[in-house]
C-alpha cells in the first residue's frame, strides 16, 4: 500500500482511481462497508482504490475549544485503514489552504487531476469544501461535469443505534465498550507505553502495568474485563481507569492487571494495547484498602469466568 503525505507525493500518471474521502475515524464497520465496495470494484476495473483523509482531523483546526477526542490516533487509523486492501491513502495535512478549499476546487485538483477518480464513494451526510459548502448533490453535480461517478451510502444502523465515528464516541464516553465493540466490529484499543518512573527492569515481574499519559478517548472511569498486548504478548486482563479515590488524593491512572501472567521483558518503550471488551462496574471508595483488595478478587473471578465463557473465534480478542 503507497502513502501520500501531500499532493506532490502523488506521482504524475497517478490512477484512474476510486475514491472515498473522509476522516474515518475508527475505521468502523460503516467505513468498512464503503472501503470493502470500492476495492472490489477497483480490482474488477483493473484500477486503484484510494482513501483520502486528514490529518490533523479538522474539527482540530475549526473548533479547536471542541476538546476533540479521536476513536484511533493517526498511526492506528492507517493501520486499520490498510488492513481494508485499499491501495493507497492520501493523507491531506488540514490547514488554512485546505479549509479554503471551495469544493469545486477540491473536486477538479484533487479528485480529478491528481487522483483521476472514475466514481466517488460517500455517506449520505459527506460534506466538504469551505465551510463545509459541499455536500452529496453538489459532489455529484460536479462528478458529471469533471467525469466521475458519485455513489452514495444511506445511513447505517445496528440494533437501532447509527454506526458514525461522534456516536461511537458517545457510547464509548458512557462506558458502554461491549455495544462499542459491535459497533466498531472490532474492541474499542487503546495504545501506548508503560508510564514512566516505576522501577521498569530488563525484567518485569509485577502482573500490574501503568499506561504512560494517554491524550485520545478513553472509557468512562470505571473498572473494564480487557485484553492487554505487551509487546508481542497478550493476556487477559482487568483495567481500571481513574483517580483511585481509596488512596486519598486523585491520581488519574490506566491500571491494568494481568490474570494470565508471567514474567516478561519491559521497558518504557515497549507497547501496550489495551482492549476494552465488557465494563464491570463503577471506581468505588472503599473504607480500606483490603476492602479494595476484596473487590478486585471479585472482579478478577469474573473476568476470568467471562474469558471462560468466550467463543473460540470471537471479534473482542484483539489483533
Amino acid at each position: 500500500m503507497q502513502i501520500f503525505h501531500k499532493l506532490d507525493d502523488i506521482p504524475a500518471g497517478f490512477g484512474p482511481s476510486l475514491v472515498s474521502v473522509g476522516n474515518f475515524d475508527g475505521v468502523h464497520r460503516a467505513h468498512a462497508h464503503v472501503l470493502s465496495e470500492i476495492v472490489q470494484r477497483a480490482r474488477q476495473y483493473g484500477v486503484k482504490a484510494v482513501a483520502v483523509t486528514f490529518e490533523p482531523h479538522p474539527a482540530r483546526i475549526l473548533r479547536p475549544d471542541s476538546g476533540l477526542k479521536l476513536l484511533t490516533p493517526s498511526a492506528e487509523k492507517l493501520r486499520l485503514l490498510e488492513a481494508t486492501g485499499i491501495d493507497a491513502i492520501l493523507v491531506l495535512p488540514f490547514g488554512r489552504d485546505l479549509s479554503l478549499m471551495t469544493p469545486r476546487q477540491f473536486s477538479e485538483r484533487i479528485l480529478k487531476k491528481k487522483l483521476h477518480a472514475r466514481e466517488v464513494h460517500e455517506g449520505y451526510n459527506f460534506r466538504f469544501g469551505h465551510k463545509a459548502a459541499g455536500d452529496v448533490n453538489l459532489l455529484a453535480q460536479l462528478g458529471r461535469e469533471m467525469g466521475f461517478e458519485v455513489k452514495v451510502y444511506s445511513e447505517e444502523k445496528l440494533r437501532g443505534e447509527t454506526v458514525s465515528s461522534s456516536h461511537i464516541r458517545k457510547v464509548i464516553a458512557q462506558g458502554r465498550v461491549s455495544r462499542a465493540r459491535h459497533l466498531l466490529a472490532r474492541p474499542f484499543c487503546i495504545l501506548g507505553n508503560p508510564g514512566r518512573g516505576r522501577g521498569l527492569g530488563s525484567k518485569y515481574t509485577v502482573p500490574t502495568i501503568n499506561l504512560a499519559r494517554y491524550e485520545e478517548l478513553v472509557p468512562k472511569d470505571g473498572v473494564y474485563i480487557t485484553c492487554t498486548r505487551v509487546a508481542s504478548e497478550q493476556f487477559e486482563s482487568v483495567t481500571n481507569i481513574g483517580n483511585r479515590p481509596t488512596f486519598g488524593a486523585d491520581s488519574f491512572a490506566i491500571e491494568t492487571h494481568l490474570l494470565n501472567f508471567h514474567p516478561i521483558e519491559l521497558t518504557p518503550e515497549s507497547e501496550v494495547e489495551i482492549c476494552f471488551l465488557q465494563r464491570l462496574r463503577d471506581e468505588i471508595k472503599f473504607p480500606s484498602v483490603e476492602a479494595l483488595r476484596e473487590q478486585i478478587a471479585r472482579d478478577v473471578r469474573k473476568a476470568r469466568r467471562y474469558f471462560h465463557l468466550m467463543p473460540r473465534g470471537s471479534n473482542a480478542m484483539p489483533r
